[in-house]
């Protein structure tokens, strides 16, 4: 397969993308979700991994998926909360719904809905916070995608 269409070289190195960004073929599942976190380079794939774990902790029975080069969030049949994203100097949560959370999350979005939680590599991290807006996001509709 060609580097573009698989998200892995023959060599099996993943290809990251503008900002660092992991290419993983789209899929379902906590596999694809996995690769990806794998993939996330230096401190990234460290937070990937704890929001992974916070993430299945405080929603038990969450759908997961790798659509967009992001993983996926959601509830079967209900559609996707959140997803995540590689930048080069942060992780990018988006809450689909998060202008619906309470706290607010603090990144705006050209979208009227969506809210951003910025992670930097020597962000301080609440998660008691964050587990509290997971669970608040994982009980509104989800968006279909």
């Amino acid at each position: 397969m060609k580097p573009g269409k698989s998200g892995a070289r023959s060599s099996g190195e993943v290809v990251l993308l503008s900002g660092g960004n992991p290419q993983i073929a789209k899929g379902y599942g906590d596999a694809p979700v996995q690769a990806y976190i794998a993939a996330m380079p230096g401190w990234k794939s460290a937070v990937g991994a704890r929001l992974d774990t916070i993430i299945e902790r405080t929603v038990p029975g969450v759908e997961k998926a790798v659509k967009w080069n992001s993983p996926m969030y959601g509830m079967k049949g209900e559609g996707w909360f959140l997803g995540l994203h590689c930048f080069t100097r942060y992780v990018k949560v988006a809450f689909f719904r998060g202008a619906r959370l309470d706290p607010v999350p603090p990144v705006g979005s050209k979208h009227k809905e969506v809210r951003y939680l910025h992670i930097h590599e020597d962000d301080e991290f609440d998660e008691t916070l964050f587990a509290d807006w997971v669970l608040q996001a994982s009980r509104l509709p989800g968006e279909n995608m």
